[in-house]
């Protein structure tokens, strides 16, 4: 088995290395592709309490588990940039971005989550910073959603709540009614499958955490959140031509050999991971492989019927086409190969219905698959507009001088633009992230901005790295490398 598994980790290196032989794109990108950058509101805003904000479920997550944070820390004041916002308007401007990706924090305009008591002082906030962007030529992507959930719905049963998409609505209706005018690209949620599964909110809203049941769930009530939002703008504000999407987050599946077996597993991977959010959203309805597998998987494990639900006919009608453009956050890649079917276990799993073995890279930046990522997207979805919504590089160095993660940004557009040459719709990106800002489970111990933040500094002080200067010549240049040809 040791043999085995050293042999796959050979295949991967002799992969990853081909890095070394790709020569950077050297044409421009068009006059029309966004360059930008992202944040999200619990990240980066601090004023946990301030002016009437209520407390969402990172907030209570943080104060009373801070062992299971890497430093102990909480996003109390992170940034500040709930005071700070003009400052980092003008960090936008410095870099000349055209588009700025920003959430807004559900409990900050509704304190309990319903629409019963309604936050002003959030809304003025709010539209100062839109105003803000405005006034410096910069256009606004607002994220409804970016996993800080009131902490009054979690204790209504949050996601796994069947009036879940009543509340995501009524939330909507009221960003819409104060917002709609001045934004004109909207994403509904972020990256949903880590908000159903994982990565601290399985901590930080333990109802979702019932293994092989509660994801699905989850997952669907979010799917008909994102749908009940999207036909209320159609519906109560047709003066507005706003663009939504999901932001959906993809570590592109590479087969770990041309093996017609493991070929396949990795296209199961990426039906259970992109095609469990965009499919429904495309063509109304989960991709068969799921279903199939799911459902063969559930009944042997005793259950009456599939762990995965079924929509209704009106559902999937009222689900299908509600994504205009494809948000796509991507960092890296694996390695898929095929496996024995797992055994039946109880609980159940995901990775077991899911059925295929993963390795990560254990040498390169992970930027391999992005042309062919960008490819399969176009390819699955009828060439849509994509725009990445998140792209960077995390590290824990606190120095100004960042050659990894340009690097790593460089490669990452560079394959991109491969792919936009190619035919593929890009039409923009946005960097994770404009700063250094608080990490979730991972607290303070990995930045991942363009610009250094002093957390150590009642002021915050921000501070431009090599990378941040390095994106504003690309953006005024429009150009990867030295000289580039049209």
């Amino acid at each position: 088995m040791l043999l085995i598994l050293n042999l796959i980790i050979a295949v991967c290196l002799i992969q990853l290395s081909s890095q070394d032989d790709y020569a950077i794109n050297n044409k421009k990108f068009p006059d029309s592709f966004l360059f930008g950058a992202s944040t999200a509101a619990y990240q980066i805003e601090g004023g946990w309490n301030e002016d009437g904000k209520g407390p969402s479920i990172w907030d209570t997550f943080t104060h009373n588990h801070p062992e299971l944070i890497s430093d102990r820390s909480n996003a109390d004041v992170t940034c500040d940039s709930y005071h700070k916002y003009k400052e980092d308007v003008l960090l936008l401007k410095n870099l000349g971005v055209n588009i700025y990706r920003f959430s807004i924090s559900w409990s900050r305009i509704l304190p309990t989550g319903l629409p019963d008591e309604i936050n002003e002082n959030g809304i003025q906030y709010y539209r100062n910073l839109i105003d803000e962007l405005k006034a410096n030529g910069i256009e606004p992507l607002v994220t409804l959603y970016h996993w800080d959930l009131p902490q009054g719905l979690s204790d209504r049963g949050g996601f796994l709540s069947d009036e879940f998409p009543k509340w995501f609505a009524d939330y909507s209706r009221i960003v819409f009614q104060n917002f709609a005018n001045d934004v004109n690209y909207w994403v509904t949620f972020n990256e949903p499958i880590y908000g159903c599964s994982g990565y601290g909110n399985d901590r930080a809203a333990p109802a979702v955490n019932q293994s092989g049941v509660g994801e699905y769930i989850c997952a669907h009530n979010l799917l008909k959140a994102h749908a009940a939002a999207y036909h209320l703008y159609r519906k109560e504000f047709p003066q507005n031509e706003g663009k939504f999407s999901m932001a959906i987050p993809v570590e592109y599946a590479v087969p770990n050999s041309t093996k017609a077996e493991d070929v396949a597993a990795a296209e199961q991977k990426m039906q259970f991971t992109v095609g469990w959010y965009a499919r429904p959203l495309y063509a109304g309805d989960y991709p068969e492989i799921m279903k199939t597998r799911i459902a063969k998987r559930s009944a042997a494990e005793g259950f009456k019927k599939s762990r995965l639900p079924e929509f209704t006919d009106e559902e999937k009608r009222n689900i299908k086409n509600t994504m205009d453009y494809f948000a796509l956050n991507s960092y890296t890649l694996n390695y898929i190969y095929a496996i024995a079917e797992p055994p039946i276990t109880s609980p159940p799993t995901v990775s077991n219905d899911v059925g295929v073995g993963v390795i990560w890279p254990t040498t390169g930046d992970g930027t391999l698959g992005m042309t062919d990522l960008a490819r399969w997207i176009s390819k699955e979805y009828n060439n849509p507009d994509i725009i990445l919504t998140e792209n960077g590089y995390g590290g824990s160095s606190k120095d100004l001088e960042d050659p990894e993660r340009i690097s790593k940004i460089q490669n990452s557009l560079s394959r991109f633009k491969d792919a936009l040459d190619e035919g593929v719709k890009l039409f923009g990106y946005c960097v994770w992230s404009l700063m250094d800002n608080y990490e979730w489970n991972q607290g303070y111990t990995v930045k991942y901005g363009i610009h250094q933040v002093d957390f150590s500094d009642k002021n915050r002080t921000r501070t431009a790295k090599k990378s941040a200067k390095w994106y504003k010549n690309v953006i005024k240049t429009r150009c990867l490398v030295d000289n580039c040809i049209e």
